[in-house]
């Protein structure tokens, strides 16, 4: 499993598969999917963190169910830019996680995704109860969205299929 930036996931993608964005939490991780397209993230159930190896297999099951090619999950820089407390540990998932699969990460700038997320539902006249339990799961979405907008900017390599 690699570490990698947006740029050279997209030189390495397969086509037709799905990519998962990641919203890790203390107590949840956040999930979303995008379509096979690459085009739409769509909210998944969360998974409620209990250990890291029970934590991992939900992932993997996931991965292996919606034939997920990479994960992109989001990296919580600090305002300024720095890197916290949460960014290392968010590498140590994303490092644990390597020694499980080969499926590749991207860590994305997540900054303000929580709050964006959190705008929507209450638009969407969500009630206080339902937000926060959709709430890390819209935040993925949010993460996974702008790695897939991104990626739709990007030329594709020789694993994508021209019009992908």
């Amino acid at each position: 499993m690699a570490i990698l930036t947006i740029d050279e996931l997209a030189t390495r993608l397969p086509p037709h598969q799905a990519i998962a964005g990641l919203d890790l939490g203390t107590k949840t991780i956040g999930v979303s999917v995008s379509d096979l397209g690459r085009r739409f993230a769509s909210p998944r159930e969360v998974i409620r963190r209990v250990k890291f190896g029970i934590d991992a297999q939900a992932l993997l099951a996931l991965a292996a169910k919606e034939k997920i090619a990479a994960f992109v999950i989001g990296f919580p820089v600090n305002m300024d830019g720095s890197e916290g407390p949460r960014c290392q540990a968010t590498r140590a998932f994303v490092r644990n996680m390597g020694e499980k699969t080969d499926i590749p990460f991207v860590l994305w700038d997540e900054r303000l995704s929580t709050v964006a997320a959190e705008r929507v539902l209450i638009e969407m006249d969500v009630s206080r109860k339902k937000r926060a339990e959709r709430i890390d799961s819209a935040a993925a979405s949010f993460i996974l969205q702008g790695a897939l907008d991104r990626l739709a900017l990007l030329p594709k390599g020789d694993a994508g299929a021209p019009g992908d």
